[in-house]
């Protein structure tokens, strides 16, 4: 079988603060493919594919490169049909970007801003003049301020989550229904990516949503606990 290799984000003691590559290597997983993770600072990115690409995942599958977490998923569903598929129809698909969606809307902009002071003092040294330096242009305040401003933010990112817990209070074990899929990803992908990095815990110790993450944690050999993380709940 032709190698695969996924450009990973990474940074310090091997953390991996990308929510978009944790779906995508649960995507990998679920679909039953070997692949070579293979660590990236923010800086390098412009190295890989000759610089065609600015963000990662980056998934080189044989003589195909692939950008984006959504054309990465097409992809392996396209060439490895016989294996699980992330999307059963298109309509499962367009069900997927809706939960993507409902995050971005409820709860993204309020984690990253909870958290992006932790994300650069995490990231390599060479990657945190680049990290400031764009993310203070995008809030328009130093990190420092909205690190000293979070705590009403965290509330609001854990709210956000709360389509989440409503959905899983209908009783299956994911998302998706009696087995793991693409949302399960999705959502997975971003907590993750906030127990990589989260100096403060974002989630109570009471919330409905860590026996589901722990679920999704162990599948496929314990996937989601094998890169550090800090604690998620407190």
């Amino acid at each position: 079988m032709t190698a695969i290799r996924l450009y990973d984000l990474q940074a310090r003691d091997d953390r991996r603060p990308s929510p978009f590559c944790w779906r995508i290597k649960y995507a990998l997983a679920h679909k039953g493919l070997s692949f070579e993770a293979v660590p990236v600072g923010l800086t390098d990115i412009p190295a890989i594919a000759g610089g065609a690409h600015k963000t990662v995942p980056i998934l080189e599958d044989g003589g195909t490169t692939v950008c984006d977490s959504w054309a990465i998923a097409d992809h392996l569903d396209e060439a490895y049909p016989d294996r699980p598929r992330l999307f059963g129809s298109p309509a499962e698909r367009e069900l997927c970007r809706f939960v993507e969606a409902s995050l971005f809307v409820s709860a993204a902009r309020a984690l990253l801003m909870s958290y992006v002071k932790d994300v650069h003092d995490h990231l390599l040294d060479k990657d945190r003049a680049y990290f400031r330096q764009t993310r203070e242009k995008l809030f328009g305040r130093t990190l420092e301020e909205l690190a000293g401003a979070r705590a009403e933010r965290i509330d609001a990112a854990r709210a956000g989550f709360d389509p989440v817990r409503l959905t899983l209070k209908g009783g299956a074990p994911f998302l998706s229904g009696a087995h793991p899929g693409y949302a399960d990803y999705i959502v997975a992908g971003f907590l993750l990516w906030v127990a990589s990095i989260a100096t403060a815990p974002l989630l109570k110790a009471d919330d409905p949503l860590l026996e589901w993450l722990g679920r999704v944690q162990d599948l496929h050999g314990g996937l989601g606990r094998k890169a550090p993380l800090h604690a998620i709940a407190a």
